[in-house]
């Protein structure tokens, strides 16, 4: 059945396409952030580069990447001649993090909501519709990908190139803890039915209602997380 967003617009563009193979550095990355952030690598332990390298079957060169977008994100301390060390952001600068992440997006959400082309919506109502199918499959790491695309579709809806480059660098550092929601029992019907709620509103063109929604959503996603990880 289609969701109520979608009842609102006739959905002309095509599916996505199949997922982009992740390179090595980006898989990487993200092995070692689930572990980080799961707690099987304690804050303190250092990140031996030979040490990782063997274990994946890889060259040193996608390790030293890895663990440089993961000191981006607050997991990893890096140290100048020596292995980093892991270290986790503290929960105040994590809310912190939260918080402006949730005012970007309601900014570009409500831009969305006026500023959007007609092929724009109806490619987010597409996309939209693919995490649907998704939440059915029960597969929360296509679904954490394919998210990333709903996301960035309303940034770049936006119509601010200014407005988009610091919201998905903002997103860049916190998607090892937005990704580790998706564990949590049930979270993606709830992502998607919050998603909807910030659709509707954008083909509305309802501009603070759109704002609304996406900062609620980004707030739950805090929550979730935090208490995923134990922290609340």
């Amino acid at each position: 059945m289609p969701t109520s967003a979608a009842k609102r617009a006739k959905t002309t563009a095509s599916r996505p396409g199949p997922r982009r193979s992740a390179t090595r550095s980006e898989e990487l990355r993200l092995v070692l952030a689930d572990e980080i952030v799961q707690g099987r690598l304690t804050p303190g332990t250092p990140l031996e580069e030979v040490e990782i390298a063997t274990r994946f079957g890889v060259s040193r060169t996608p390790v030293r990447e890895a663990i440089r977008e993961l000191a981006a994100s607050g997991l990893v301390e890096a140290r100048p001649h020596r292995s980093a060390l892991v270290a986790l952001p503290s929960i105040e600068r994590l809310r912190g993090m939260f918080e402006v992440m949730g005012e970007l997006e309601a900014i570009c959400a409500g831009l969305a909501a006026v500023n959007m082309t007609t092929a724009e919506r109806q490619a987010l109502v597409s996309v939209h519709e693919g995490l649907a199918e998704l939440v059915r499959k029960g597969d929360p790491q296509r679904y954490h990908e394919l998210n990333e695309h709903f996301h960035s579709a309303i940034y770049h809806g936006s119509h601010n190139d200014y407005l988009t480059e610091i919201t998905l660098a903002t997103r860049a550092r916190l998607s090892p803890f937005r990704r580790a929601q998706f564990r949590t029992l049930g979270r993606l019907p709830l992502s998607h039915a919050e998603h909807d709620h910030v659709v509707t509103a954008i083909l509305r063109g309802d501009k603070a209602g759109a704002e609304a929604a996406m900062r609620g959503h980004i707030t739950l996603v805090e929550e979730t997380y935090e208490r995923y990880s134990g922290v609340r």
